[in-house]
């Protein structure tokens, strides 16, 4: 199947899989029948043997994990639109979520999701977010992994004892920045967001599985409790996009797509977002489309996307705007505006007529030259429309390819078990008699000699060495590849890190 059959306009309307890479909108008010047409998507693009990443925010997703149940209605439906072969039938699944309770754990290490990404989850001012540079640079410089939020106060506490030394080689910190930045994490780590972060972290491989037939496994993120914490949702997935440009070599344009990745709720990205990330997202959302990725975003209104953004988004699907308010009548004009005009139909009345299970619907033709837009009956998708019980979701569980990998923590020696160590040293030697200072031994040391010594002592040479090769096994062993993992989230958020 290289077609994904969205609906019957007055012809069928296919998705053609060679543009699947070239992005869309799914757009409508609540209640419409956004979610039908994701899950048809989704069932599509997986038939057609691509791999799917999707945020479940209101749990109906999970319905792909099972075929649907018939009915008058849905057979009235088929026969409507023609569809051929039609048979209820489930797709492969596999459930993550970040607080492990939905599905398998999901994580990543705060060296991953770098300091700009953390300003943007943790809500600090650009004082505080120069303080978090420092701390990711002297880690670097050390060789300290940061896994957890552990790893990040340890060295955070280190700045704040040390921030004299530490001002002179990095630039200035101050108590209070420190103070404010612990504060913020506290916050998170009360609202579960310390979870995000450990290992085994999440590897992009595991999102582009297929199942022994050929199907494209669709990744199910649970999200109806990290959608409750908007910036946490955003940068997670932000994160996950970026990874994914980052690491994905270049393939041009395929039959099909090599992964789809749908962001629903994708106004949280936007909403006060400054203008810089707004010019970064659109690189990427305009670049990844040459690494073989489609990204889809779902949301209530068109212009919730900045118009840099909507340019990109070549297949759309329009269901049906209330024009009840002055922001409704705007939000309507807007998405007529975007469709391709087509003579037989009045575009900006239609949307506000159409009821549910209707879109209007346009998609890349050959050569990559939007259709004009039709207004479509979608099609019924052949898994479950609903949710499903908590049985049923074990069971899925149970039988998932990942989950001896990701369901248990590790806890590797770290940044946190590295400077415990060192101030329980230190104590024992200030502790202990002292002998007398040679000539050599007392001139003064550099001030990076001097943090130096005071996280590694006399063994720094031994104990950097140490930390770097375990570094090696997730962030390739050195501070330039730490600098690699992280440069594309970065540059995204519009601050370099030197």
């Amino acid at each position: 199947m290289s077609n994904i059959l969205i609906g019957k306009g007055e012809l069928p309307v296919h998705l053609m899989g060679r543009y699947g890479n070239r992005h869309g909108l799914i757009a409508g008010a609540t209640g419409t029948g956004k979610t039908i047409s994701l899950l048809v998507l989704a069932e599509g693009f997986s038939r057609m043997g691509v791999p799917v990443f999707m945020a479940d925010v209101k749990g109906d997703a999970a319905g792909l994990a099972h075929p649907g149940e018939g009915s008058d209605k849905i057979t009235e439906r088929i026969n409507e639109i023609g569809i051929e072969g039609y048979a209820s039938e489930a797709s492969p699944v596999v459930f993550w979520d970040m607080y492990g309770q939905l599905g398998h754990p999901v994580r990543t290490t705060i060296s991953e999701m770098g300091p700009s990404l953390l300003v943007h989850v943790l809500e600090l001012n650009d004082i505080q977010a120069g303080v978090l540079e420092v701390a990711f640079s002297l880690a670097d410089d050390e060789g300290l992994l940061l896994l957890d939020l552990d790893d990040l106060r340890a060295v955070l506490g280190f700045v704040a004892e040390n921030r004299k030394e530490i001002s002179a080689q990095y630039g200035l910190v101050s108590v209070q920045s420190i103070a404010a930045i612990q504060r913020a994490l506290l916050r998170f780590e009360r609202d579960g967001g310390a979870q995000l972060f450990g290992e085994p972290a999440l590897e992009l491989a595991e999102l582009m599985r297929t199942d022994m037939t050929g199907r494209g496994i669709i990744n199910i993120l649970a999200a109806h409790q990290l959608i409750l914490k908007p910036r946490l949702y955003s940068g997670f997935l932000l994160w996950l996009l970026s990874e994914l440009f980052e690491s994905l070599p270049e393939v041009g344009d395929l039959d099909k797509p090599r992964l789809v990745f749908f962001f629903d709720e994708a106004h949280l990205l936007f909403d006060d977002a400054p203008p810089a990330l707004r010019q970064r997202v659109e690189q990427v959302v305009r670049l990844i489309r040459s690494k073989g990725v489609g990204v889809y975003f779902c949301s209530q209104f068109p212009d919730d996307m900045p118009g840099e953004i909507l340019g990109q988004l070549g297949n759309r699907i329009q269901h049906a705007l209330r024009a009840f308010t002055p922001r409704d009548q705007k939000a309507v004009k807007a998405a007529a505006e975007t469709f391709v005009a087509n003579p037989r139909l009045d575009v900006a009345s239609a949307i506000s007529q159409l009821g549910v299970g209707e879109a209007l619907v346009s998609t890349m033709a050959e050569k990559g030259v939007p259709q004009p837009v039709e207004r479509t009956l979608v099609c019924p998708p052949r898994c479950r429309m609903g949710t499903i019980s908590a049985e049923e979701r074990a069971a899925v569980r149970a039988l998932s390819p990942v989950g001896a990998k990701y369901d248990m923590p590790i806890n590797r020696e770290s940044a946190h078990e590295i400077l415990t160590r060192r101030a329980e040293q230190k104590v024992e030697v200030t502790s202990a008699p002292t002998s007398n200072k040679t000539a050599e031994s007392a001139q003064e040391p550099s001030t990076g000699d001097r943090l130096s010594e005071m996280l590694w002592g006399n063994g720094r040479r031994q104990g950097v060495a140490e930390a770097m090769v375990k570094s090696a096994a997730r962030t390739a062993g050195n501070r330039l590849g730490r600098q690699i993992l992280r440069g594309l989230l970065g540059g995204i958020l519009g601050s370099g890190r030197r």
